[in-house]
């Protein structure tokens, strides 16, 4: 490479904690120098924006698309937890991440799954056991070991949770948590094992107290799960323990913007604006050794240049030296790569998710608009020739879970929050086991939905009642290979329809998504059955006493 160029503007250098006019001199993909001047061109230039957690597979895209999209608005990096795809299909998914973000100049930060599966208590396409972490972890291109989800192993001693952060302490990589609503005592325990991280907050106090036990926070704002009102106090109070993530993004969410989005938010609240940079540069680059340019001599050249700190419009990014997006035009090319997959389930039929009705009190799972942490509502059921249906006039909908790995019956239960009137909506995006789920008003919806999905090995589907819409996601059953920007096209119409059948959800798509993820509590549904998560164990549907 033999690459010089000079820029000049307002430079925002994280490390010293100064804004000053000055040049800066990039030559051969590195900064050479950066020179103090008396007049600068009207820009300000900013290190590249760092995506502290989050799954690629979640934005539906392969990591070279979704690369594609996140430049445009000054993204030159993350860090990956690849756990979605080694769900389904263990190391071969972890290598394809890899290899595919290769083929792009975005810096992908990959570590080694921990929870796979995220509980005993679900079925998923493969295991990663300590040992084959340990191997994972002497890797180069694996840089820490993913969020611990199993937060009880870690607690009470679980041995093999334990032997995979010994593998991660031995090779000095840090340990990333997710340990939503402990108190006090289980925060201390949680964070003396050796993890740093949690982006799993939903309070400011619970945020404070795990801070105050060693470790940092990531304020998460994605397309499910949205903290950042309740923990950008940190930004004052805690800057250097902070960063900023987006945990899970939709394509249509993901092109219409990224950490950017959150560092206007930041800004226009009157935090300090060093505070709120570093919290997506600085801090990520520390905490996990990343090869990331903090616009230091000798540094990777990855840089960012917006019009002023106030719109913070991102003109152009640069990463290594190499302009990758200009005035929102991505520069970077598509690699449609191959398309890995696990999918054995056949067809299903109405008698396969019938639930006979009980003389007592059913519990039923509570959804709620931008959260994974679900409640317990109990109801009785609405019956029809001895079976329990849903019931649309008290938004108590039928929910069932269908094993795609190996034949087996279907898991059926009722939830609430979902607010459809008519049809039915499903995926094989199904935090963390990614086995088929589906809710819906009538069983033969969903049925229709359910073998669309068997049929394409994968994707999203919905229908009405009469059409049925479906978006192919061939690639482990979570990803498109094809152009992002028509892969998050083809997702906003799908999710326009899911919409108009009714609810107050606003991604009811991702919401759906995490109705099958038992480490966030209190109730879901696995493909094995209904699981309570505050108990860490399986709970019948109905309740014996009908006046509990």
């Amino acid at each position: 490479m033999n690459n010089t160029f000079y820029i000049t503007g307002q430079v925002v250098d994280v490390v010293a904690g100064k804004i000053f006019p000055a040049g800066i001199e990039i030559k051969d993909g590195k900064v050479l120098k950066v020179t103090p001047v008396d007049v600068a061109e009207n820009q300000y230039i900013l290190p590249g924006l760092i995506d502290a957690h989050v799954h690629i597979e979640s934005s539906m895209l392969i990591p070279s698309e979704f690369a594609r999209l996140a430049v445009v608005h000054g993204t030159t990096a993350t860090v990956s937890d690849p756990h979605e795809i080694a769900n389904v299909l263990g190391l071969e998914g972890v290598d394809f991440m890899i290899s595919n973000g290769n083929l792009t100049p975005f810096k992908f930060h990959f570590g080694a799954p921990s929870c796979v599966p995220a509980t005993g208590f679900e079925s998923s396409g493969a295991v990663i056991n300590s040992s084959q972490i340990d191997k994972l972890l002497q890797r180069s291109d694996i840089l820490y070991l993913s969020e611990m989800m199993n937060f009880p192993g870690v607690i009470f001693g679980d041995t093999e949770v334990h032997q995979k952060l010994a593998f991660a302490k031995r090779h000095n990589k840090p340990i990333d948590g997710h340990a939503p609503g402990l108190d006090n005592e289980g925060i201390k325990k949680y964070a003396a094992a050796g993890i740093s991280t949690d982006h799993e907050c939903i309070t400011l106090s619970e945020a404070i107290e795990k801070i105050d036990a060693g470790m940092h926070i990531l304020i998460r704002e994605g397309s499910a799960a949205r903290n950042f009102e309740a923990l950008v106090p940190l930004l004052e109070s805690h800057p250097g323990k902070v960063m900023f993530c987006s945990d899970d993004k939709h394509p249509d969410d993901l092109i219409a913007g990224h950490i950017n989005l959150l560092v206007k938010r930041a800004f226009s609240s009157g935090y300090d604006k060093m505070a709120v940079v570093r919290a997506c540069t600085l801090n990520p680059v520390r905490h996990y050794n990343l090869n990331c340019g903090l616009l230091q001599p000798g540094d990777p050249a990855d840089i960012i240049i917006v019009d002023d700190l106030d719109s913070f419009n991102i003109k152009q990014t640069f990463i290594n030296g190499i302009l990758v997006a200009t005035e929102g035009n991505s520069l970077l090319n598509s690699f449609l790569d191959k398309a890995p997959n696990r999918f054995s389930a056949l067809p299903v039929i109405p008698s396969d998710i019938e639930v006979k009705a009980i003389d007592g009190i059913m519990k039923v799972i509570q959804a709620s608009d931008g959260s994974l942490v679900t409640g317990k509502f109990l109801a009785f059921p609405s019956w029809s020739n001895g079976k329990a249906i849903s019931d649309i006039s008290s938004d108590i909908l039928k929910i069932t879970v269908i094993n795609r790995y190996e034949l087996s019956k279907p898991a059926v239960a009722f939830i609430r929050g979902f607010g459809l009137q008519k049809g039915a909506i499903a995926s094989t995006v199904a935090h963390d086991s990614h086995n088929i789920i589906c809710v819906g008003t009538t069983d033969a919806d969903m049925i229709s939905v359910i073998n669309c999905l068997i049929e394409n090995k994968g994707g999203i589907a919905v229908t009405d009642g009469n059409n049925l819409d479906v978006l192919p996601l061939p690639v482990a059953g979570l990803m498109s290979a094809k152009d992002g920007y028509k892969v998050a096209a083809q997702y906003e119409s799908i999710n326009n329809k899911a919409l108009a059948l009714g609810g107050p959800l606003k991604a009811p798509f991702m919401t759906l998504s995490f109705m099958a993820l038992l480490v966030i509590p209190e109730l879901k549904l696995s493909d094995k059955g209904l699981f309570d998560g505050a108990k860490f164990s399986f709970t019948d549907l109905f309740e014996n006493n009908k006046y509990l």
